[in-house]
C-alpha cells in the first residue's frame, strides 16, 4: 500500500478549542504522563545509542518553552490544534504555518480568525499572527508577555547533524500536552511537501514518535537546542509509523528573518525541472560528466526560459526509470556543483528574487556559462 504524507495537526471541534481542552482524537490505550516518558526513555538511549544523551534532562530544559496552539477558523472551517515554542522573552512564538492557516475556501491560505496559546503553567492567552511562510511551513506569532514568565528555547545548527544522532520531540500529540518522544536522526537532506507546489529542501527525517498535534513543536538535540520544527509524517494510517519529518532550523531562521521584517517570505525562482545525473546514466548518454541535473522542463516565461535554457527533446528508459534527454545539463550554480537531486533548488534558494546567478551548463557536449536573473516564486 502506498503511503500518504500527512500534516500532523489535530482537528478540533469549536467547543473544545474554546474550552481549552485537548484533541478529541483517541490516544494510546496505555497512556503515561510526559514525566513518566521522560524517566523511561533515557535508559534505552544511553545503553544502546548515545552515551551522555539524557532525555529527562532535555525535557526539563525545553518543556517550559513548548506551548499548545489552538486556531479557530471562520466560515465553518472549524478549529485545529498544534504545538509551538517560545522564541524570545518579548513574546514571539514559532509554529508551522499549517497550524494557524487553512485553505478551506480555496485559493491562497488564510490566517485563522483567532489563535490561542496555552503555556505549561496553564496560562492561556490570545496570539497575533505576525506572518506565515507557506513555502517553508513556518509561522511567527506574538503574545503579550505581561504577568507571566517566558522560557525561550535555544536554536541549534542542523548543518552539523549526523544520521544516528539522538533527538527528542516535545509537543501535544492527540491533545496530550507536554508529551516527550525520543529517537534518532534517520536521514538528512530530505525533500518534503510544503503548502505550495514547491518542496522544502533539507528536511530532517526522524523515528522519534510524531503524531497529529505535534506540528510546530521542536525537534531537539542533547543540549535542548532546536534542530527543526516537527512538520509531517509518512503514514497510511494518519499516525506515527516511525517516519517523521522536521523543517530544519536553518530554513526556519531564514523564514523568521523575513517574517519579522516584512510579515511574509519571498524565495528566488528559476523555473526548471531537472532529473539527477549519475555516472552510469552519463555514460549511457555519452556525456563527459558524472554529475548535474538534466533539464526536463522549462516553464514558459520563467527566468530560465528568458535566459534560453533548453529542455530535453528525447526520451530514454534506463534502469527502470524514464529520462528526458537532449537538453541542457546544469552542472553548477554559482560555482557549486549540482550532485544530489535537491542541490539545484537548495542553491537557488540561497539567492534573492532579482539577483543574477551564473549557471555552468553542458550543451551539445560543451561547457558554457549562462547568466539567469532570478524571479520570485509564484503561489505564495
Amino acid at each position: 500500500m502506498s503511503l500518504d504524507r500527512r500534516w500532523i495537526f489535530a482537528p478540533l471541534v469549536l467547543a473544545l478549542a474554546l474550552a481549552g481542552c485537548g484533541s478529541s482524537g483517541s490516544g494510546d490505550s496505555t497512556q503515561q504522563t510526559a514525566e513518566g516518558a521522560a524517566q523511561k526513555a533515557p535508559r534505552v538511549i544511553v545503553e544502546t545509542a548515545a552515551p551522555g544523551f539524557n532525555a529527562a534532562r532535555v525535557y526539563r530544559q525545553a518543556s517550559p518553552g513548548v506551548v499548545t496552539i489552538r486556531s479557530i477558523f471562520g466560515g465553518g472551517g472549524g478549529a485545529a490544534e498544534g504545538s509551538g515554542f517560545v522564541l524570545d522573552t518579548s513574546g514571539r512564538i514559532v509554529t508551522n504555518a499549517h497550524v494557524v492557516t487553512d485553505e478551506s475556501g480555496g485559493g491562497p491560505r488564510k490566517a485563522a480568525k483567532e489563535v490561542f496559546i496555552e503555556f505549561p503553567d496553564r496560562n492561556i492567552v490570545p496570539a497575533h499572527i505576525v506572518g506565515f511562510d507557506p513555502f517553508a511551513d513556518v509561522a511567527l506569532l506574538e503574545v503579550k508577555p505581561d504577568g507571566f514568565e517566558l522560557h525561550p528555547l535555544k536554536l541549534g545548527d542542523d548543518r552539523k547533524l549526523v544520521v544516528g544522532q539522538p533527538v527528542a520531540a516535545i509537543g501535544s500529540p492527540f491533545g496530550e500536552q507536554q508529551s516527550l518522544s525520543v529517537g534518532v536522526v534517520s536521514a538528512t537532506d530530505r525533500s518534503v511537501e510544503s503548502l505550495t507546489k514547491f518542496q522544502i529542501e533539507g528536511a530532517i527525517q526522524t523515528d522519534a514518535s510524531i503524531n497529529p498535534g505535534n506540528s510546530g513543536g521542536p525537534l531537539l538535540d542533547g543540549s535542548a537546542r532546536v534542530l527543526g520544527i516537527n512538520e509531517q509524517i509518512e503514514s497510511d494510517s494518519g499516525s506515527n509509523s516511525g517516519v517523521g519529518f522536521a523543517v530544519p532550523i536553518s530554513v526556519v531562521k531564514r523564514s523568521l528573518a523575513q517574517l519579522e521584517r516584512d510579515g511574509e517570505a519571498e524565495y528566488a525562482y528559476i523555473g526548471v525541472s531537472t532529473q539527477p545525473l549519475y555516472p552510469q546514466l552519463a555514460k549511457k548518454l555519452g556525456l563527459h560528466t558524472d554529475h548535474g541535473g538534466l533539464i526536463s522542463e522549462v516553464v514558459s516565461g520563467s527566468p530560465a526560459d528568458e535566459a534560453g535554457l533548453q529542455k530535453g527533446n528525447g526520451k530514454l528508459r534506463f534502469q527502470a526509470a524514464a529520462y528526458e534527454t537532449g537538453g541542457d545539463v546544469i552542472l553548477a550554480v554559482g560555482g557549486h556543483k549540482v550532485v544530489g537531486p535537491n542541490d539545484l533548488a537548495s542553491f537557488v534558494s540561497d539567492y534573492k528574487p532579482g539577483e543574477t546567478v551564473t549557471l555552468d551548463i553542458l550543451r551539445d557536449g560543451k561547457e558554457v556559462e549562462v547568466e539567469v536573473t532570478l524571479g520570485k516564486r509564484p503561489g505564495g
